[in-house]
This record gives C-alpha cells, sequence and structure tokens, in this order.
C-alpha cells in the first residue's frame, strides 16, 4: 500500500512525502532513481545501521554512522557531518540523506542547511515520532547542554521517504515514545484547520489494539491523519509565526524535563505526554475545558497505558529551564493549553503562576 502526500507552502515551495510497506529492494529502487546523478552523504543512526545497513544498499564510504541518543545532537557530531561532506566532495548539487529517527534528522538537516549555504535534503524515517512529527515541516536544530534545540533553522526536505517496515523492529519504549506525539494530534485536531474532519482522537480510541500490535494498513492510515494534520498548519504557517505554535501542545514542560534529566529519562515522547498531562489538568482546573472532555482525554492516555508524571522535581530549576525556551518572552512562559474538544490555544504565564500550577499537579498526583 502507498500514499502520497504533498506539502505546498509556496508556489515555488513544495515536496511529496511518499509512505508505504513496499519491500526494502523496490524502496532502494526509488531512492537510487530519486538521486541519480547526486553524490550522497547518508547520516544513519547506529542502531539503524545494525539492523538495516545491507537491506538498505548504500555503499560504505558515503554513510556516516551517527551515535544514538538526544545528547549527541550537539555542535561537534554537526562539524563531524560537516566533515565528511567535505571529504566526500559534496558540492550544491549533491544530498544529504537523513536515516533514522527525529535525532538524526534533525542534525543531519540542519547539516544540509548550512552547508555551502544549503543542499538538497531527505528524510528517511525509521521512528514512528520522526514519521509523524520531526521528518516533516523543516525543522532542524542541534542541542546545548541547557537548552533544546536552540541552534536552529527552517529548511524543508527535498523528499521524505516513510516506510512502515522500519517500524517492526522499533523497540516498545521508542514506539510509545512516537505515540505520545501521534496523541498529541488528536488534542489539537480542529485548531489545525484541516478541511475535512479526520475523527483522530475516535480513531485512536477505537483503533488501538491494531495500532499497538502494529498493523501495517493501520499505521499508514495513522501516519497519514497525523502527517495531513501538520501539513495543514505548515502550509499556513512555515516559520512558526503563529498558527504553528499549536504543535507545541505538552513541548514547553516536556523540553525542560528533557533537560533537567539531560536526556537520559525520558524519550521526547514520553516528555511531551507528561507535558500533556500538566495542561489537560490546568485547563480542567482553570474550566478552559469541561469535565466530560477531560474525562475522554485522560482515558485516551491511560487506553496507551500513559499516566501523569509521579516524579517531583525542582520547580525553580524546571522554571528556569522553561525561560530560556525559545518561545518565552521576558518575563512569561508560552504554553499551548486545551481549550474545548480538539481545540487548543495559546497563553502566557508567569513564572508565579506556573510554579502554583505546578505544585498543583504535584498535590493532584501524589
Amino acid at each position: 500500500m502507498r500514499q502520497v502526500l504533498k506539502v505546498q507552502i509556496s508556489d515555488n515551495k513544495e515536496y511529496l512525502i511518499d509512505i508505504s510497506d513496499s519491500n526494502f529492494a523496490k524502496f532502494n529502487q526509488e531512492m537510487f532513481e530519486y538521486t541519480k546523478g547526486q553524490k550522497r552523504l547518508v547520516v544513519m543512526s547506529k542502531k539503524v545501521y545494525k539492523l538495516y545497513a545491507k537491506d538498505l544498499n548504500f555503499d560504505d564510504d558515503e554513510i556516516y554512522i551517527f551515535p544514538d541518543g538526544e545528547k549527541e545532537k550537539n555542535y561537534q557530531n554537526y562539524l563531524k557531518i560537516i566533515n565528511k561532506a567535505v571529504e566526500l566532495g559534496l558540492t550544491r548539487k549533491d544530498v544529504i540523506i537523513a536515516v533514522g529517527g527525529g535525532v538524526v534528522g534533525d542534525i543531519a538537516g540542519f547539516a544540509a542547511s548550512t552547508y555551502m549555504r544549503g543542499i538538497d535534503f531527505i528524510q528517511i524515517p525509521t521512528t514512528l515520532l520522526s514519521a509523524v512529527d520531526s521528518s516533516v515541516g523543516g525543522k532542524t536544530a542541534i542541542d546545548l547542554p541547557n537548552a533544546k534545540n536552540i541552534i536552529g533553522t527552517f529548511y524543508q526536505p527535498k523528499k521524505v521517504f516513510i516506510n512502515i517496515n522500519f517500524l517492526q523492529t522499533l523497540d516498545q519504549k521508542q514506539y510509545l515514545s512516537g505515540l505520545g506525539e501521534v496523541l498529541k494530534y488528536a488534542f489539537i485536531e480542529e485548531s489545525c484547520n484541516y478541511n475535512v474532519p479526520l475523527f483522530l482522537f475516535e480513531f485512536l480510541t477505537l483503533g488501538c489494539e491494531k495500532i499497538m500490535e502494529r498493523e501495517p494498513l493501520t499505521l499508514i492510515r495513522l501516519i497519514e491523519y497525523c502527517l495531513n494534520l501538520k501539513i495543514a498548519v505548515v502550509n499556513q504557517d512555515e516559520k512558526e509565526g503563529g498558527l504553528r505554535k499549536i504543535l507545541n501542545l505538552g513541548h514547553t514542560l516536556g523540553h525542560a524535563l528533557e533537560t533537567i534529566t539531560k536526556y537520559k529519562k525520558y524519550t521526547h515522547g514520553e516528555a511531551v505526554i507528561y507535558g500533556i498531562f500538566f495542561m489537560l489538568d490546568f485547563a480542567y482546573k482553570k474550566e478552559y475545558i469541561k469535565y466530560a472532555y477531560y474525562k475522554s482525554s485522560m482515558d485516551l492516555l491511560d487506553k496507551y497505558g500513559f499516566h501523569p508524571l509521579k516524579k517531583v522535581y525542582p520547580t525553580e530549576k524546571i522554571i528556569n529551564i522553561m525561560k530560556k525556551d525559545k518561545k518565552a518572552n521576558a518575563d512569561k512562559i508560552t504554553f499551548i493549553v486545551p481549550c474545548d474538544k480538539k481545540n487548543v490555544k495559546e497563553i502566557s504565564l508567569t513564572p508565579i503562576d506556573v510554579e502554583y500550577a505546578l505544585n498543583e499537579q504535584i498535590k493532584s498526583v501524589s
């Protein structure tokens, strides 16, 4: 099965997303045909290399094996990718291909956007999280030790190849991490301004068993639904000037949790889910949403095995990290909050307000 989606940001800026369950022989043929005549630098995660290097059939000398983990998305490794591109003699007519999860896509995309002021970039996401989120939309970045994604660019890929066969070997922790971002879309669907209802909330509720079993046709449909929503947002707001901010539901606290634990304790999706729990709790207590929607939302998260964070971190440290978030301003911290069924909006809170809300949630789960 195959689905092809188009990202149409402007008349002269568009690309295709190819979602399929093709075997790797066919996948290779399509990839090599698409990059015919170009030199390639393939930035591939170490884990993916061990599992799929023979199946993907790239030449060893064009592969840069990238170490796994968010902490590796740093300046030193960015320079290693650039040096590899120089070593291979890549020109502005050539291409960098990211094969891996969000970390690989982010740093390889950043390298592509800055090497010779920009060369072609192709995303091949191998995790559910990168398939439904980071591989599409053009955000690239590297981290500093105390600030996630603080150095980056908006740089759209030339094409995105999503093959769900990669997801069958994904460990359960990383698969659930991807579901964290998937569930986010259920809470923002109507705010995305997609042209028809997708009923993603209902699809996730009714299709939980097949989704958890990674049934291929269900996965293709799930990825298609999520990307249709993301494309709708990106087409309207490429560089997060307004509407695109809704994609950050759960991310303000999520990024803080990742940072305070030095990217070692929580996956990105887990951290986002904890952030969503926090915002649902806040929205209900502030009467942004009614109890019926709050209850059905909590039930949906519970259905996938997610529960509110019970670990307590110093609120002062969490807030100081939030203040460094690129979406924060001088004296307030920005959040995306549920405001109705499948709708969200942007709010700004003072550090005192945030401290109070964090302490209230700690009380409610303790």
